[in-house]
């Protein structure tokens, strides 16, 4: 499911992701539009930009944290044209995953979108890294700061192992460094991973 109030982008993403093979079951302009749909066919993803009429402040974002309310088990990946703190950690508050903040230039990166989409599909986190690098705090070196990042983004530690070209037990030593200067212990019913992506967000869950 596509919500946004321009008719060229959604239209786009409708079509790129019917090419992509998947099944776009509404398109909608508005936020009363897509909780409309989502009553009478709640999808896998809703993909939700965060400032939509009549206001066009947080009428997208509030239908998101909605969605996660009501239908738990559908997926939102929101789009924003800048970084907006605030959006940013309440969609990312909810310790179930399922949720993604992508900054709309990243759109155009369609292997990223598909891939962040995907995720998001699946219960993961996505968080566009550019969104984390404005957030991150300065508490933590450099490569805690790319690990870190790269745990926003969904990927497991051998994944970042991959992508940083690290050993996997270097990664998880940099992991635990990260929960350490953060605060994060292992509380029962939280995920550490968002919870440390919350800390940067200034979030106390």
């Amino acid at each position: 499911m596509v919500a946004d109030d321009s008719t060229l982008l959604r239209e786009g993403l409708a079509m790129l992701l019917a090419d992509e093979g998947h099944e776009v079951t509404a398109s909608v302009g508005d936020a009363e539009a897509l909780l409309t749909a989502m009553e009478q066919d709640p999808p896998q993803v809703a993909v939700v930009d965060v400032r939509m009429p009549p206001t066009h402040t947080d009428e997208g974002v509030r239908a998101a944290l909605k969605i996660r309310a009501r239908w738990p088990h559908t997926g939102v990946l929101v789009l924003s044209q800048y970084v907006e703190r605030r959006y940013a950690a309440e969609l990312l508050s909810s310790p179930e995953g399922g949720v993604g903040y992508l900054l709309k230039d990243r759109v155009a990166q369609v292997e990223e979108f598909l891939d962040a989409l995907e995720r998001v599909g699946s219960g993961r986190t996505a968080l566009d890294p550019e969104v984390v690098r404005r957030l991150l705090s300065e508490r933590l070196s450099p490569r805690e700061h790319e690990v870190v990042a790269a745990m926003a983004e969904g990927h497991t530690n051998a994944a970042i192992a991959g992508k940083l070209h690290l050993s996997l037990s270097t990664v998880e030593k940099y992991v635990n460094a990260v929960f350490t200067k953060l605060g994060v212990s292992a509380s029962a019913g939280y995920s550490r991973r968002v919870l440390a992506v919350l800390r940067y967000l200034d979030l106390r869950p």
